[in-house]
Parts: structure tokens; sequence; C-alpha cells
């Protein structure tokens, strides 16, 4: 019997893709009498890579926290895989278990040694037992230059140190995603190229990022797609190529010109 061929229908709806790894519809968030978040939709696919850009106040950072659900949102919805989080019943704990996430101001413990760090959720939230956490956490710091920082206090390490063992922490439990907040918006020049250099690793490696970030060249290099918030909307959103070199919206055109050189 021969092979026949398939002819698509006109007009037939395609065959649905992979579910994204979050998908946010119409979310809103607003503190006191302003509103944040505008009505956010956004989705992000898995080992994409998607960079927030915007100016101070645009909602960068408050889309990362309700995303963490370390603020609630108003309205819309929030899906981490086929999951709607932003249900109130939702367990938060248990939500945070899936999702790494990494402030600009490190948030290491002070009292803990890099290792106790990197391994507590490991061994709290997900019962790993200490020594297969400390053995995976050994190698990762050992991948990053820091294996022999293991047993050193917070206060001992650089700034660039302190950035990176926090990024190792939120990796060490593989997240379904990773959350970067101004990763290194807190760092002497000097030492935002040893923090970016691992974000590009873990991209390599096909893990799921959504960054808010201020590094445009950063931005342009390593994300799949750039998302650019203007008042608390998504005023535009493409590839890198695209938006920095062709974006379409006059807002986004004005907020390129303050960085030399990206917009004729």
């Amino acid at each position: 019997m021969s092979e026949q061929t398939v002819t698509p229908v006109p007009g037939a709806a395609p065959e649905p893709g992979p579910a994204p790894v979050l998908r946010l519809t119409g979310v809103r968030k607003r503190f006191g009498d302003t509103e944040v978040l505008r009505g956010i939709d956004l989705d992000v696919q898995r080992h994409e890579v998607v960079a927030l850009i915007g100016a101070s106040g645009s909602g960068k950072s408050t889309l990362l926290r309700t995303i963490n659900l370390l603020e609630r949102i108003d309205d819309g919805q929030i899906f981490l895989g086929d999951d709607d989080i932003s249900d109130p019943r939702t367990r938060m704990d248990a939500v945070r278990g899936r999702i790494g996430v990494v402030f600009q101001h490190y948030n290491l413990f002070p009292h803990l040694s890099v290792l106790d760090n990197v391994t507590l959720a490991s061994r709290r939230v997900h019962r790993i037992p200490r020594k297969a956490a400390e053995a995976k956490a050994h190698e990762l710091l050992e991948a990053i230059g820091l294996g022999d920082k293991a047993k050193e206090f917070p206060d001992r390490l650089s700034g660039g140190q302190q950035q990176r063992a926090a990024i190792v922490r939120a990796i060490a439990t593989d997240p379904e995603l990773l959350l970067l907040d101004e990763v290194t918006s807190a760092l002497d020049p000097e030492l935002v190229g040893e923090v970016l250099e691992l974000v590009r690793d873990l991209k390599a490696s096909g893990t799921t990022i959504v960054m808010a970030t201020h590094e445009m060249a950063f931005a342009r290099d390593v994300a799949d797609r750039v998302v650019f918030l203007d008042a608390g909307v998504i005023a535009e959103q493409g590839p890198p190529a695209q938006l920095f070199g062709a974006p379409r919206e006059q807002r986004t055109r004005a907020f390129l010109a303050r960085f030399s050189g990206w917009v004729a």
C-alpha cells in the first residue's frame, strides 16, 4: 500500500505546541492609587531567555515579584506550567520551590557558610539528604570558580563572588524557571563581567530565564526575546536584533536613545 500524503485543511487550527513554562494573562498590580502593572500578557517557552528592559518604575521588578508570589496580583492569572499559581488557594512555598530567584542585593544568609547557603533549600524544602545536596553544591561551586570558598562566610567574598554564589543557590534545586532581578546593579563595574558570564553559561545549559536588566548589550547578546516595559505595559517585544536594531514604537526608540549608539 502506498503512503498517503495528508494535506492540511485550509483554516484548520495548528497542532498545539508544548505548553509554556510561564504564562501571564491580563496581570494587574496596584499599590495604593498607582497601578504598576496594567494588563501584562506574556508567555515564556522552555529554554527561552527573556530580558525585561525599561526605565526605573516601569514595572520590571514588580512583575518578577508577582511571578514568585512575593506580591499578590489584583487581576489576571499566572500559570507555571499547567498550574494557576495566582489562585489564592495556591501553596506559595510549593510554588517557590519550583522557581529560582536572584535579587540585586545577594540576600545570602550572613551566618551561614557559602555551602550551607547553597544547600539550604535543597535540604529543607526538597528534603534532599545533606550528603547528596553538598556533593551537588561542591560541583556547582567548582564550576564557577568558587570551589575553594565553600566554607567561607559571605562577608569574606567580593560582591561578584557573593552574587555568583546566590545564583548557584537559586539553581541548585533545578528550578523550572529562574528569575534574575537586576543582578549586576549593586556590583562594581569590574565585577559585572563575571556574573554575566555565569548567566551566559546558564543559557547555554538550557535554563529558562526571565531577567530584568539595565545591561542593554547583555540583553542583546544573551536574550532570545527582549520585552520593553513602559509605565506598566508591554510597549514592544521581539528578538534582540529587531528591538534594538529597528524598534517599531516611538516609546521604545525614545528609551533606547538614552543609550548612545542604540538608535540612529
